[in-house]
């Protein structure tokens, strides 16, 4: 009988990657990246680079949506993971406990501070924010849920219930009922429907991370307010914004907030292990796991799992000891410093905005020359433009980023946390260059956003 060899099928394999995803599960994502050029054969990949099989080098500043925050391949969290299995602990017992759960847990706790207490672990970012569902309406007797338009907060039927972009829930109606979305930063309408003493949660991001949207002055601050005098939990996604991202562990510390109810996930295992969790305050947690009868009203059966947990703790050991939230603070800021004069250069670029290492700028109609090409693509597609400086980035600068979103002529960034200065400023240089050759709109230019459009067009 012969030994499974891991690298032996990979090696005999190679340079499938594309064909063999197209015919087994997902054909029509493998035709969007070969529309756009993005259908790159990947070799390796380490700290925020990826390499592909010519050994050409590329910047990630997507970090798989914000999944490697201490970078692809982190040795010291590799580490970390061996060590777990070779130590042969018992795992997930069902009936009984292990150490590696609670110490995790205690950690994050630490890190949240305020009312939290206690941790539910799950298995990704959606799933910690329907067990926030849950367990918030179990904790209020409440069944109505308020989450911000445009905010995401998943894909599964409870999350994308709460889902403010059409895009992702249009298809799939009828959703959950008593859910409704307000607008991000209207504390007026919050209030109004706050005031019906029914609202179980009000979920909302910190930063909305479709189009990296900050919250007004004082939003935040007030939501949590008008949380506590009508009897309804506040709870805050930090799956994407959490660990780092933002400058601070957690993005809702910028505003001093409070929460009842934080959803993480994504980094939280440097990206190697499926992982997240629903930390909340004592007082929701004693509502629904009351008594012994209740004792397992929630759970998932990989969520505490060895690895995942080594993971996690090794993650923010990494944090600190390298000193990455301060980093991500620091680069944050030097970020904004080279980019926003890009909207006193360009007429197409309307806005730079960013809270540590979450970036987007913002694209519209030029007042002057370029009006009439721009119109023309835009009614191709709404956004376009975008499209014409991501796709540039990547095959002329070998710098991998992303339109924002359907319908967005916004460009987002979620870089690791250990990008470096020259990374950045190799990326303000590179986008200068390209918003540039872009704003000419030559004839190449238009013709491949026509095309990029009509296959879109076709996908729905």
């Amino acid at each position: 009988m012969s030994e499974f060899s891991l690298e032996s099928l990979l090696d005999s394999r190679r340079g499938e990657d594309l064909d063999l995803w197209a015919r087994t599960i997902n054909p029509q994502f493998v035709r969007v990246l070969r529309t756009i050029g993005f259908d790159r054969t990947w070799a390796r990949a380490e700290g925020a680079y990826l390499y592909d099989a010519d050994g050409a080098r590329y910047l990630d500043l997507l970090g798989g949506f914000g999944m490697y925050g201490v970078g692809r391949n982190n040795p010291r969290i590799r580490a970390a993971l061996i060590e777990a299995l070779e130590l042969e602990t018992p795992g997930m017992l069902a009936m009984g406990t292990t150490l590696l759960p609670g110490l995790l847990a205690e950690e994050l706790i630490g890190l949240a501070g305020g009312r939290v207490e206690r941790c539910l672990f799950t298995s990704s970012g959606t799933e910690a924010v329907e067990a926030a569902l849950k367990l918030g309406r179990a904790a209020t007797g409440r069944t109505r849920v308020l989450s911000a338009e445009h905010g995401f907060h998943g894909l599964t039927l409870g999350s994308l219930s709460a889902n403010g972009n059409p895009e992702f829930t249009e298809r799939f109606q009828p959703l959950l009922p008593g859910f409704a979305q307000v607008p991000f930063g209207d504390l007026d309408v919050l209030e109004e429907e706050l005031r019906r003493e029914d609202v179980a949660l009000f979920l909302v991001e910190p930063l909305q991370g479709k189009g990296i949207h900050l919250p007004p002055a004082g939003y935040l601050e007030g939501a949590q307010e008008l949380c506590r005098r009508y009897g309804t939990l506040f709870c805050v996604d930090e799956v994407m914004t959490g660990f780092g991202r933002t400058g601070r562990m957690f993005a809702f510390q910028h505003w001093g907030l409070e929460p009842d109810l934080v959803t993480v996930a994504k980094s939280l295992s440097g990206g190697y292990v499926p992982v997240g969790a629903l930390l909340m305050a004592r007082s929701v947690h004693e509502s629904v796991f009351d008594s012994m009868q209740h004792a397992m009203s929630h759970g998932s059966t990989f969520a505490p799992n060895e690895l995942a947990m080594a993971a996690g703790l090794a993650t923010v050991h990494e944090l600190n000891e390298q000193g990455l939230v301060e980093q991500s603070a620091r680069l944050g800021e030097r970020l904004l410093e080279l980019t926003r004069p890009l909207v006193d250069e360009f007429d197409v670029v309307r806005e730079v905005r960013g809270l540590g290492l979450a970036w987007a700028i913002e694209f519209g109609e030029p007042q002057g020359g370029g009006r009439v090409a721009y119109r023309m693509i835009e009614r191709a597609q709404r956004g376009l433009f975008a499209q014409l400086v991501v796709v540039p980035l990547f095959t002329q600068h070998q710098i991998l980023s992303q339109v924002a979103g359907h319908d967005m002529a916004v460009i987002r960034i979620l870089p690791p946390l250990v990008v470096t200065d020259e990374d950045v400023e190799e990326f303000a240089a590179a986008l200068r260059a390209t918003i540039k050759e872009a704003q000419r709109m030559p004839r190449s230019l238009t013709k491949f956003a026509l095309s990029a459009a009509g296959a879109t067009m076709s996908r729905r």
